[in-house]
């Protein structure tokens, strides 16, 4: 009975993209436990902003899938995707979207708020459709403008609390927008094959893996920049800065590596390296937050 219900579940998860959704919750949660937590707020609501938000992200992932049915059973990578294998059908994964944008979007309205219910649905459809369906096959800077999309999780934490958008979740979002064109860049370099043979324009597929090398670079020091700025507006204190520089030291050496020898091994690194430093930023500055040592820059 377990294996047929894990043959059953996993192609949903798989399509859903879960272990990418987690990374997503953590960046979504930190949100919720750093707003400002108004009268009678209580760790229910913190477990329905969680699961809305989940339920509505798979959702676009799935919608993802939908539209790259073609392209996935190209490529080395994505082949043995649900959908590209016949796993599922394409009736079943629009019932699966259907189904996940409709439950996560009635609990997050009846439980949270209209504000988290409204961004949530359109961060899906910036991913689902805006990106995938137009961006990804239209232009070589895909990643940064649809990078946004996948930013605003620590946003629609903070709204699930309080309903309103302020500089600390936007300081956040800034964090994620600029860590993303790295990440994903580096695993474009990684399989500038595949995306050669399906004819999508990655950065290294139409400037070079030297000119992307760069480019994750310059990305990089933004990305450094950002992760100063809970700091100096006293979101954060001595504990993540201290921390988050040393991640910065670590994360930097790697692209600095890729600079100096811009080759798929390099990039592969960089971009397993990328989900890590997110991570672990992350959960240092929940750390930092419950714990008394602050120093705070007035």
């Amino acid at each position: 009975m377990t294996f047929i219900m894990q043959k059953l579940i996993q192609p949903y998860l798989k399509i859903s993209k879960f272990k990418v959704i987690l990374l997503m919750l953590i960046t979504a949660w930190m949100g919720v436990l750093l707003a400002p937590k108004p009268a009678g707020w209580s760790e229910m609501q913190t477990i329905t902003a969680l699961i809305g938000i989940m339920l509505i992200a798979a959702s676009g992932s799935a919608m993802n899938h939908l539209a790259e049915i073609e392209v996935d059973q190209k490529m080395a990578r994505t082949q043995k995707r649900p959908l590209a294998t016949g796993e599922l059908s394409s009736k079943q994964v629009i019932i699966f979207a259907t189904l996940c944008l409709l439950i996560g979007s009635i609990v997050l309205h009846f439980f949270n708020n209209t504000q988290t219910t409204l961004l949530s649905i359109l961060t899906m459809l910036g991913y689902g459709v805006v990106y995938t369906r137009w961006l990804k096959p239209a232009t070589s800077q895909n990643i940064v403008i649809g990078g946004l999309s996948g930013a605003l999780p620590p946003l629609l934490g903070w709204t699930s609390v309080t309903g309103q958008i302020s500089a600390e979740p936007l300081i956040l979002v800034l964090i994620i927008f600029t860590w993303t064109p790295p990440h994903f860049w580096a695993l474009a370099i990684n399989r500038i094959n595949d995306y050669e043979k399906i004819h999508y324009p990655m950065l290294p597929v139409t400037h070079g893996i030297s000119y992307t090398a760069t480019h994750i670079t310059l990305y990089s020091i933004l990305l450094i920049i950002s992760t100063q700025l809970p700091f100096v507006i006293g979101m954060s204190g001595a504990i993540y800065l201290i921390t988050a520089n040393i991640l910065n030291i670590f994360f930097f050496t790697d692209v600095v590596l890729l600079q100096l020898d811009p080759c798929a091994k390099n990039g592969k690194r960089v971009f397993y390296h990328s989900i890590l430093y997110l991570f672990l930023l992350f959960i240092m500055m929940i750390l930092d937050y419950h714990l008394p040592m602050k120093l705070v820059i007035y």
